[in-house]
């Protein structure tokens, strides 16, 4: 199977990239299931690339019902060392207005029962997550961003809630009191794998609404959200273009190497089916002799 250094998750609203030429699809099976549908296998300036739909083809799969585990597994199968994540998200500020884009660097969990972790079944681990973003990606993302003449802001705080529903308006002024920034309902659970994973992770959030905080925004409709996000994916595909150009191939952060120190459980008593099903991210760590 071709090796892929670069993957690219779009999210509503980015069900494609329009660059990507090239094209081949690869439909995987992983040890957590299926993905949500096939991976597109493409060259994005003159690099290679898998690009998966979030949400399936026909926006078929509602945030609670992803399955984030075979995602992020089928990029790590497929060689991926980058993710670049685009995402809708509310605003819970003034100043991040409809069509903006955020590149957050904090997250708060909402979110409830979702599984968050390959590990288990005889074998823990627990990586670092106090910057839950990879520095070094996010800075390439910004400035792809600033170069495409976006209005982007750096930094911020990205409560992920659970939804399908949106926010209540208790709810939303509690967000705003503890200082968050956007609200979106999935990329937690993609940022908390990736670095298990050992994958860069960035999101690229696309300001669609303000919350229901706002005075003018207390009734967010599907269709207000489709119509700024229509207008915010060719700008999040500049952006993602211009941060494929801009990716080093060898990695200097900390995300190569996260789980160097987190695997707790003694090798020899890793099972055997667990040690199998996570070879491609624990095989080099459970060396045993």
């Amino acid at each position: 199977m071709e090796s892929v250094q670069i993957g690219i998750i779009g999210g509503s609203g980015l069900y494609d990239m329009a660059e990507v030429t090239d094209r081949s699809e690869v439909t995987l099976q992983t040890p957590f299931g299926e993905p949500s549908g096939p991976y597109v296998l493409g060259t994005l300036r003159g690099k290679r690339v898998a690009f998966l739909a979030r949400h399936g083809a026909g926006h078929r799969f509602s945030p609670s019902e992803l399955n984030f585990r075979a995602n992020i597994f089928g990029m790590k199968m497929l060689g991926v060392e980058y993710i670049l994540s685009a995402s809708a998200v509310g605003s819970l500020k003034e100043e991040y207005a409809p069509l903006h884009i955020v590149i957050p660097d904090q997250f708060i969990d909402r979110t409830k029962g979702r599984i968050s972790t390959f590990f288990g079944r005889g074998l823990v681990a627990h990586v670092g997550f106090a910057h839950p973003f990879c520095k070094v990606l996010s800075r390439i993302a910004f400035d792809s961003g600033t170069r495409a003449n976006a209005t982007i802001h750096k930094g911020g705080t990205y409560v992920c809630m659970e939804g399908p529903q949106f926010s209540t308006l208790a709810e939303s002024r509690l967000y705003r009191s503890w200082g968050a920034d956007i609200i979106g309902m999935t990329n937690l659970q993609e940022a908390k794998l990736a670095r298990e994973a050992e994958i860069c992770y960035t999101t690229i959030a696309l300001v669609t609404d303000y919350d229901c905080w706002h005075p003018d925004h207390d009734s967010v409709t599907v269709d207000m959200i489709i119509a700024n996000l229509t207008q915010n994916a060719k700008t999040a595909q500049q952006i993602i273009a211009g941060a494929v150009d801009a990716l080093p191939y060898e990695r200097s952060c900390e995300c190569a190497s996260a789980l160097k120190y987190a695997l707790i459980t003694r090798p020899d008593a890793v099972p055997a089916q667990t040690r199998q099903d996570l070879a491609p991210l624990v095989g080099k760590y459970l060396q045993t002799t």
